[in-house]
């Protein structure tokens, strides 16, 4: 049974042409070979791909379009949702250490629905899963200082970092309580080893006893490159046991998924993921918490 309605709190839509990592030369990305995603994506494919499934509302996220061209890309998003009906809020990219940040983010508003930030923050020591320029950023006191400037605009943070990175971001959440961060991609489990496991474990306990931090239930296929229930279930199981079911979202980060898996299958493991929930939680993590933090 597909439990209905359901947000989908994190995909992407673009413009092949406007994108500048589909469209630079091959080189190893994070998800893999991409050259499937190389073409146009707009709001009335991913609407084919997600009603079937009983989604009615969505989250959109930045996709790194070239630098400078973050407002740009908000009015084109804007643009497709006044012609489609979808997405209904927008997660925009900043750059939070930018003197003229203040300014970006209250053009991005005027030109979009805007409800958050994401700006990439997750290092690693293997260069191909390496976004950030170093793991610290996020304790920069000019980066902070453009943190302020989200706080005040009601924004929320879309945080991607790697467990090596949590306990940073745990005390990030504390020095800004007023802010509200969603950990993306549950935290990015990168290694299934013992200890891979417990780091990443340990890093959701640090964040989840930080009140202002959700989590998202999205791109749980980026190190495996597979869908399936083996493989997600005990990830969505132990964010669950860490962060609770009002605590948690569900997003697709598609297409970016379509890499290895349909939409369709996507949504109906993770509906298996979620089978132990009560009716109400269930329709917590894919309905109701994202209505509440994104303000649909």
């Amino acid at each position: 049974m597909i439990p209905e309605p359901v947000i989908d709190a994190h995909h992407h839509i673009w413009r092949h042409a406007a994108t500048p990592w589909l469209n630079g030369p091959a080189q190893p990305r994070i998800f893999g070979e991409y050259a499937p995603l190389r073409r146009d994506y707009l709001a009335a494919d991913f609407k084919a791909d997600v009603q079937p499934c009983g989604v009615v509302k969505s989250v959109y996220i930045q996709v790194n379009v070239e630098p400078g061209a973050e407002v740009e890309e908000t009015r084109w998003v804007a643009s497709q949702a006044a012609e489609h009906g979808f997405p209904h809020a927008v997660v925009g990219y900043a750059d939070l250490a930018a003197p003229d940040v203040a300014d970006t983010l209250d053009r991005e508003a005027q030109a979009c629905n805007l409800r958050g930030i994401r700006q990439q923050l997750h290092w690693h020591e293997n260069p191909t899963w390496r976004f950030a320029p170093r793991p610290d950023v996020m304790m920069s006191a000019q980066w902070r200082r453009g943190l302020r400037e989200v706080a005040r605009r009601g924004l929320v943070f879309d945080l991607q970092v790697f467990a090596s990175q949590m306990a940073d971001a745990a005390s990030l959440a504390r020095d800004f309580p007023e802010v509200t961060f969603v950990l993306l991609h549950a935290g990015m489990l990168e290694s299934r080893s013992a200890e891979g496991v417990e780091r990443w474990r340990m890093g959701l306990k640090a964040l989840a006893a930080c009140p202002n931090v959700l989590v998202k239930l999205s791109g749980l296929g980026t190190f495996d490159h597979a869908c399936s229930l083996a493989l997600w279930e005990p990830v969505v199981r132990q964010t669950l046991d860490a962060f609770g079911p009002g605590r948690c979202l569900y997003g697709s980060n598609y297409p970016i998924e379509s890499l290895w898996t349909s939409y369709a299958t996507l949504f109906s493991t993770m509906n298996a993921c979620l089978s132990g929930l009560s009716p109400a939680e269930r329709r917590a993590v894919l309905h109701d918490n994202a209505a509440r933090v994104y303000g649909l």
